[in-house]
């Protein structure tokens, strides 16, 4: 008598995929998005720091300085972080504006350098379909400075000055912002920047 191999066993706390849903129809797949996130529940983890606008300063007197807005000009605040920081530095800055109650809408998020990786996920697919997701405004949306020639004015913008033309960048991060900049770089280089008339 031939031998018959024993069939595997499942065990019900196996996850696997599922063929099909309970309607019958092919479920879609997933694909994994990096960056904006709706006003949903925030990430566990450590208590978050109170929002930008009401940080005081930390070091020099410049740091996370708060500018009272001209006429026609945006509340400035800069939030120290290096180059390599400042993607973080703004991903945060965008949680706390959520949190503080700001709606996804009003947000806009420019990097000077490297574009966030969001807006390189989404510009993979052709940028018809990024280009929508700005006209849309039902989220916040992430934008390279230098394409802000496209991009509408937002109530706030946060700009990450991560390399790049940062002049440049900041000039057209502030065009852009209705009434609050976010600055999210070296508080030195930017200051000089914008005390040049950025």
């Amino acid at each position: 008598m031939p031998l018959i191999p024993e069939e595997p066993q499942i065990h019900e706390s196996a996850q696997g995929p599922r063929a099909t849903p309970a309607s019958g129809r092919s479920a879609p797949t997933p694909r994994p998005v990096p960056g904006p996130r709706s006003a949903v529940p925030p990430r566990p983890g450590p208590p978050r720091p109170t929002p930008p606008a009401q940080r005081t300063p930390r070091g020099s007197s410049s740091a996370g300085a708060v500018a009272p807005p001209a006429s026609g000009t945006p509340q400035l605040q800069l939030i120290p972080a290096s180059a390599e920081g400042a993607l973080d530095a703004a991903e945060e800055a965008v949680d706390l504006l959520l949190d503080s109650g700001r709606s996804p809408e009003e947000i806009l998020v420019v990097t000077t350098g490297e574009q966030h990786p969001w807006a390189a996920h989404e510009l993979s697919f052709g940028e018809e379909g990024y280009w929508a997701q700005h006209d849309a405004r039902d989220d916040v949306f992430y934008a390279d400075a230098l394409a802000l020639d496209r991009a509408e004015a937002r109530p706030v913008v946060v700009a990450a000055v991560n390399g790049g033309d940062v002049s440049a960048g900041l000039s057209l991060a502030r065009a852009k912002a209705g009434s609050l900049l976010i600055v999210c770089g070296d508080p030195q280089r930017v200051n000089e920047m914008l005390g040049a008339g950025v």
